[in-house]
């Protein structure tokens, strides 16, 4: 993820692909990798965490957009609670063997757990390589 265009795409897609997946979750039932209530009040856990997620990740995007030297901070925000996800998802679906039957829900929750092991770090290395220039992107304010 070199370009800039591209990881205000992926930051869109995070942000805007996580409300969706609630939407779908809480709508449909459709996404849920699992019918286990261990698995329904894991997923129950995480609105929140994902919400923060996904706001930090639609901040990075227009700070990146807009050039704005808080896109830094917001953009570090992002790519470590998408760590974070990525994380704390692969290891309580293999300790569960979620992974084990390969429905089309647990597809998509393998789609989501590599695209977090992925892009985090991603977008961790993007912006950090980058914080000298997003640092001064904003004009001094006298």
């Amino acid at each position: 993820m070199t370009s800039r265009r591209a990881v205000i795409g992926v930051l869109w897609a995070t942000g805007v692909g996580t409300i969706l997946y609630w939407i779908a979750f809480f709508s449909t039932g459709e996404v849920r990798a699992s019918a286990a209530p261990c698995y329904l009040a894991f997923e129950h856990a995480f609105p929140a965490a994902d919400g923060w997620m996904a706001i930090a990740c639609l901040a990075a995007a227009e700070g990146l957009r807009r050039n704005r030297e808080w896109a830094l901070l917001w953009g570090i925000a992002a790519g470590s609670a998408v760590v974070f996800l990525g994380c704390m998802d692969v290891l309580y679906d293999l300790e569960n063997d979620i992974y084990a039957a390969m429905t089309p829900a647990e597809i998509g929750e393998t789609v989501i757990n590599a695209w977090c092991v992925l892009v985090g770090p991603a977008l961790l290395a993007y912006f950090w390589r980058e914080r000298g220039r997003l640092g001064s992107a904003a004009p001094a304010v006298a």
